[in-house]
This record gives C-alpha cells, sequence and structure tokens, in this order.
C-alpha cells in the first residue's frame, strides 16, 4: 500500500483536477479512511474525527465521502448492511464479508482481474468497476458459536 502523505498528494492532484475544494475535513477524512482497514461507516468516521476536529458533524462526513465517492476517490463497499461502508483503497482488491459481525477483509485475486466481461454487457451502458465480495462467517464468530 502506498504511503498516507503520497496518497494525500495525490488526492490534492486529484481534488483540483474534479474541481472539488481542497479542505481541512475533506483531508481529515480522507486521511482517516486511508488508515483504516475496517471500511468504515460515516459514523465510525466521525467518532474517530470528533476529538480531532470538534466542529465536526455526522451530516458533513457522510456528504464529504459522497463527495468523494462520486468523485472516484473513494469507493462504496458492497455489503448486506443498510449503512453505508467505504474504502479509499484504490488498489484493484476484492472483500470477504462477515454476515455475523460484519467484518470486512480485504483479499487479491489477480486471476480474476483478467477476466474479460461478454461482450453483450456493453449494450447494457457503461460498466466503470467491477468487483467481487464473498459472503460468508469468519473464523472468530465461528468460535463463538
Amino acid at each position: 500500500m502506498r504511503s498516507i502523505p503520497k496518497q494525500l498528494v495525490d488526492l490534492e492532484i486529484s481534488f483540483r483536477k474534479s474541481g472539488l475544494k481542497i479542505t481541512h475535513q475533506r483531508l481529515e477524512i480522507y486521511r482517516e479512511l486511508s488508515m483504516a482497514i475496517d471500511h468504515p461507516t460515516a459514523d465510525m468516521l466521525y467518532q474517530r474525527l470528533r476529538d480531532k476536529l470538534p466542529t465536526i458533524s455526522l451530516d458533513t462526513v457522510y456528504r464529504n465521502l459522497i463527495t468523494l465517492e462520486s468523485h472516484g476517490l473513494v469507493n462504496k463497499v458492497g455489503t448486506t448492511e443498510s449503512m453505508a461502508r467505504f474504502d479509499a483503497k484504490k488498489e484493484k482488491h476484492h472483500h470477504l464479508f462477515c454476515r455475523k459481525c460484519g467484518m470486512i477483509t480485504d483479499f487479491e485475486l489477480p486471476l480474476i482481474n483478467k477476466i474479460s466481461l461478454p461482450d453483450e454487457l456493453n449494450d447494457w451502458g457503461k460498466i466503470e468497476n467491477t468487483n467481487l465480495t464473498v459472503y460468508g462467517v469468519c473464523k472468530n464468530c465461528l468460535k463463538t458459536n
């Protein structure tokens, strides 16, 4: 994984290219998300940022995540939960999702990254991203049953 300072430089460049304003709150939200390995919700990020940014609101965190996602700078992770989870890792990867505790773990599967989609999908429209989410129960949850 790239270092956080390199990611922030890349983010500032991406902000400028997208016409997004670079704000202290937006940078801190991205920095926190970049360091997270648990694919946090907006509320989880808000809880982590409250001490550092006492004036930040949950709504501000959520709106910034949606803005970052709409500009392709972060991704929403598909889960079965009602709360959106977010991921700043831009390198191609996939997810394991525990249906019991909600833990999301990244994994790489280079072979699947090389699979071409069927040509008939071109008639559907523009496909922007593909990923694989594997659902199951993690070993920690299996131990507690």
